[in-house]
């Protein structure tokens, strides 16, 4: 065998080869990793080099009342300011906090409806040095970039803080929703709060109602740049504007929630009530003119409450049981079934008696021969088993649902209960009977001034609503569509109507009276069912009224409900009272002139 003539490798050249084929797999390698494996994150790198994103942000729809011809917000947003500190660049932390006690205010009486008067200096001279050594405290804390000082700073008083010069004393622009009336609405507006992650959003009334849509939805800019971060002209770029949240004109007239709500304030303080809550329909739209409850809060510092119950709002979270106000639903359904008329009589022995139950008149008396029109006005329970004994208890649960009970009747606010009348599906006398005067079933306000209101408009039931129209930022404008069906006729809505109007006269709601006008209506004194057995509160009742005005031609219909009044139990001494006062101011302030 020949020998090999190739020449042979030298060994360090052998290394040398096979160390380049190393370096090649390594380089190989590694270019697979970084194309491959971190692709996503070196593409979103050149990104952030390249690309500009940026998050537009809507503004949030307003809340606007009428105020004669003229819509005025009850909830807006504002502009105001931020003062932070970067405590890295404060020089002198005892200086600067003395510098900002002295500009900042306590209160700032241009962004609090509730600003501080002259009486309340002594609590702000007490309050001073707390508040100079929690700002002290916070620029003494080391290497904090940042640190919030003061929000919903004026412009005023920002620019005081400009002027001042502190150094790694910073403002910024921030967002609040701001409500101009403070209290008077804040049951129909409800609030604007941060939830959990930081994200504010709306809670109870309309602002919860109505939270996404007012919210509005966000936009954004994407655009490519060059290395000096400047636009280039044919690269991609896109937008997609924000849209912002429309703004919701309501039914509410500000005039009249103004006065009849200071009216419910006024009964709540004068009877000595736990509460009281009110509410005015207009019954030939559904519409509701004024709506609000006692005690309320300031949506503007809703977090300053001591009880968090207060945030809900009565006339639609409330529901309980009705009492006498419920009796002319049952009249007019016995009525337009035409099992009864209002000259009609039955002999009143004082007491009914059902299997183990007996049922007597509120004031234990016989009454003796009356007439249906009587039972309403001296309020008779034994009379209104009489009615329902008459009309058949089939008849009596479809009128109760026809009349909206049961249900919610689908307001636009957070919160809304349906009553229960669940009562009237279990068979058994003694529940019809009961709920014949109000008792055994429950009921929310709105429910009861929205059966009032089928009452007042020949028998015409339409659903409450407290929306008139929507605006976009379109220019579109949406009118919500109103449900409506017929519960009684006509003539049986006259009927009751006349009947309800001597009971106002000549029965126990004479205090809701207004002189030259004939006003229909009813009160009701309802026991409390005990919260920890069965049967009711010895000595606490609920005083209702409801009634509506002037009856040829019903232009309003009135609730007010009184919680536990303790200088008198009866509703024709508080609630038919405030009631009346009320409907003196509608027929001046809607130019209603005297039809008797």
């Amino acid at each position: 065998m020949r020998p090999s003539t190739e020449p042979r490798m030298p060994p360090r050249l052998r290394l040398l080869q096979m160390a380049v084929a190393a370096v090649a797999v390594v380089l190989v390698l590694r270019l697979g990793y970084l194309q491959v494996v971190q692709h996503g994150f070196y593409e979103a790198l050149a990104s952030g080099q390249r690309d500009l994103f940026q998050e537009l942000f809507p503004e949030r729809g307003d809340l606007l009342v009428m105020d004669r011809d003229e819509a005025v917000p009850i909830a807006t947003n504002r502009y105001l300011n931020l003062v932070w500190a970067d405590t890295r660049e404060v020089d002198d932390p005892v200086r600067t906090a003395r510098v900002l006690d002295e500009i900042l205010p306590l209160y700032d009486a241009q962004e609090s409806p509730s600003a501080v008067t002259l009486e309340d200096t002594s609590d702000l001279e007490l309050s001073k040095p707390s508040r100079y050594m929690r700002i002290l405290a916070q620029l003494s804390k080391e290497n904090d970039p940042y640190e919030p000082i003061e929000r919903k700073v004026s412009d005023t008083v920002a620019k005081e803080v400009e002027r001042a010069n502190l150094p790694g004393i910073h403002l910024l622009k921030e967002r609040f929703r701001f409500y101009p009336e403070g209290a008077s609405f804040a049951h129909i507006t409800g609030f604007v709060s941060p939830s959990d992650d930081g994200a504010y959003s709306g809670k109870y009334g309309l602002e919860g109602y109505f939270d996404e849509m007012l919210a509005g939805s966000g936009g954004y800019t994407f655009e490519e740049k060059d290395t000096r971060g400047r636009w280039i002209g044919i690269g991609t770029r896109r937008i997609e504007p924000a849209e912002n949240g429309p703004d919701i004109v309501l039914t509410l007239d500000r005039a009249v929630q103004f006065v009849a709500c200071g009216i419910l304030d006024k009964a709540v303080e004068q009877y000595e009530a736990d509460s009281g809550s009110l509410i005015i329909l207009d019954p030939e739209t559904g519409g509701i003119m004024a709506m609000c409850g006692a005690p309320t809060f300031d949506p503007n510092v809703y977090n300053e409450v001591e009880n968090i119950e207060v945030y809900n709002n009565q006339a639609v979270f409330s529901a309980y049981e009705p009492g006498s106000v419920f009796k002319p639903l049952v009249m007019a359904a016995a009525i337009d079934l035409g099992v009864v008329s209002p000259t009609d009589s039955f002999e009143d022995l004082g007491e009914v008696k059902i299997d183990r139950f007996t049922i007597r008149n509120s004031d234990l008396k016989a009454h003796g021969w009356v007439t249906m029109t009587q039972v309403l006005q001296q309020s008779l329970n034994t009379g209104m088993i009489y009615v329902m004994r008459q009309m058949g208890e089939p008849q009596m649960a479809r009128f109760v649902r026809a009349f909206g009970f049961g249900a919610a009747s689908g307001i636009e606010l957070n919160t809304e209960v349906a009553g229960n009348v669940e009562a009237l599906e279990r068979g058994g006398e003694i529940y019809f009977a009961t709920a014949s005067y109000g008792q055994g079933i429950t009921v929310t306000p709105l429910q009861m001034a929205a059966a009032y209101g089928a009452l007042a408009a020949n028998g015409l039931y339409r659903t409450p609503h407290i929306v008139k129209e929507i605006r976009y930022a379109n220019g579109e404008v949406e009118r919500p569509t109103v449900a409506t069906h017929q519960v009684i006729s006509p003539k049986t809505a006259q009927t009751i109507s006349a009947m309800l109007v001597s009971v106002v006269e000549d029965g126990h709601a004479k205090t809701a009276a207004v002189d030259g006008y004939y006003i229909a209506g009813k009160t009701g004194t309802a026991q409390v069912a005990r919260k920890d057995g069965a049967g009711y509160e010895q000595d606490e009742t609920i005083a209702t009224f409801i009634g509506y005005g002037p009856v040829r031609d019903p232009a309003f219909v009135i609730l007010v409900r009184l919680d536990h009044p303790r200088t008198s139990p009866w509703a024709t001494s508080t609630s038919a009272r405030a009631s009346g006062d009320i409907a003196q101011f509608l027929l001046e302030y809607l130019h209603i002139p005297p039809d008797r």
